[in-house]
């Protein structure tokens, strides 16, 4: 991007949840909301326009406290947003991920049908997301939350979702996890990778330029500019089960622990087996300046160090040769686990719920979460394994192979159960701060 105009992003109008990487640890709630009353439906915008922080508050008294509002396509239509504005909105956040879910490998256990109530239905009009360093914390963060619905009866609370992030950062199958996103031109965060250069503001921000040079903004602009698309999806993960199947194809602790590493591409600690191919690297899992900085193409192109069907180098190639443009694909991803962990060592299930609380935010629902979701992770074919799926997050009925390459002889592991299960998700919509006060404005 030498010679570029570098886009001056307008903080101030952007929520902070959208750009601001979370506290390490955190925690966080989700909120969903039912719009019974257009009338209090828009008081709630009018309130959470002044609730919410903006991307120009990361020094805030609030500090790494905040509250976000994301509203679903049948949320706008609640609110009575005008037939000719809901058109100019991305076909797929009108369907909505239940209507997507094919697509998306959400079928079997993982379909519509046994997502958990309300998730996917056309009563979730609202999300508000309140997010906290610790629970004291976060419990201030909902109670400001609360003030944009208290006493309007016309709105009613239909979920909720308690999650957090360890100081470890570690998810559920033992991974440090969210150690990978990428920085975007005009928002002052630094990327993850040195060696990515910033994409444009567009890839994530609507109003602005993208990749391939195109704006896309639902009308009026003044309700599309500075908002970004959302996706949650609420994610079981089997542990015991995981553990279990790596238990069973090691040979010993040591091996299980390398097999884990070519499952995921990282070992446990978040060293990439690009920077160390032999063991674990606990400093390097712990330094976010170092862990991302590598490419695949230049020094592995053949997945000897890290598998080309590894989780991470299916979720984001880098530079590798694939099908379509790489950078057209990246998402700002956060993740939050619910439930307890299951005991150090069990391998067995305690029929506890457990999982990930999975968001993304990007201005292009098609080509980045969906391409990513449905060519990526549950096809093989870009990389050459045809229709192989993702170890990790793949979606498939039964049990799937996994092969890891290897001089001389390749090692494959057979019978691999799923190991995570859709339990329900939506697509949302950030509005920015002026959008949230004009749906609150609005009138018959």
């Amino acid at each position: 991007m030498s010679g570029e105009k570098q886009i001056a992003l307008e903080l101030d109008d952007i929520q902070r949840g959208v750009l601001s990487p979370r506290p390490t640890p955190y925690a966080v709630t989700y909120l969903l909301f039912r719009i019974d009353d257009r009338a209090h439906g828009r008081e709630l915008m009018r309130r959470a326009s002044a609730a919410t922080t903006s991307a120009a508050d990361s020094t805030s008294p609030l500090g790494d406290t905040w509250v976000s509002v994301a509203v679903t396509y049948h949320g706008l239509k609640a609110l009575g947003v005008p037939r000719e504005s809901l058109d100019t909105f991305a076909w797929e956040f009108r369907q909505g991920m239940a209507a997507r879910a094919k697509a998306l490998g959400d079928v079997g256990e993982s379909s519509p049908e046994n997502w958990e109530t309300p998730l996917g239905t056309a009563d979730v009009h609202v999300v508000l997301t309140a997010v906290a360093p610790d629970i004291a914390q976060l419990e201030a963060a909902i109670d400001r939350a609360r003030l944009t619905y208290e006493h309007l009866t016309g709105i009613t609370a239909i979920w909720r979702q308690d999650c957090y992030a360890l100081p470890t950062e570690t998810e559920h199958f033992g991974y440090r996890d969210g150690v990978s996103n990428p920085a975007i031109e005009g928002s002052g965060i630094a990327g993850s990778n040195q060696l990515e250069r910033p994409l444009r503001a567009g890839e994530f921000v609507l109003g602005y330029p993208d990749e391939l040079g195109g704006v896309q903004t639902p009308w009026p602009e003044i309700l599309g500019r500075n908002g970004s698309y959302a996706v949650f999806r609420k994610l079981h993960q089997r542990v015991a089960a995981f553990r279990r199947c790596l238990k069973d194809q090691s040979t010993s602790r040591e091996d299980e622990e390398l097999l884990a590493a070519k499952v995921l591409g990282r070992w446990r600690s978040g060293a990439p087996l690009a920077l160390s191919p032999h063991q674990d690297d606990p400093a390097l899992g712990a330094d976010p300046h170092r862990r991302n900085t590598f490419l695949y193409e230049r020094d592995d192109p053949a997945g000897f160090i890290t598998p080309g069907g590894c989780h991470i180098r299916r979720a984001n190639p880098r530079d590798a040769s694939v099908a379509g443009e790489v950078r057209l694909h990246r998402m700002i991803r956060r993740g939050a686990v619910y439930g307890p962990p299951l005991a150090d060592g069990a391998v067995e299930d305690d029929g506890v719920d457990r999982g990930l609380l999975f968001a993304f935010i990007g201005a292009h629902l098609g080509r980045q979460f969906e391409f990513v979701q449905s060519e990526w992770l549950n096809d093989g074919v870009f990389f050459g394994s045809a229709n192989t799926k993702d170890p990790i997050a793949g979606a498939y009925e039964g049990v799937t192979d996994y092969t890891i390459p290897r001089r001389p002889v390749r090692r494959r592991l057979p019978q691999m159960p799923r190991f995570t299960v859709t339990r329900g998700g939506e697509y949302c919509f950030l509005p920015g701060l002026s959008a949230l006060r004009w749906l609150g404005d609005l009138q018959d």
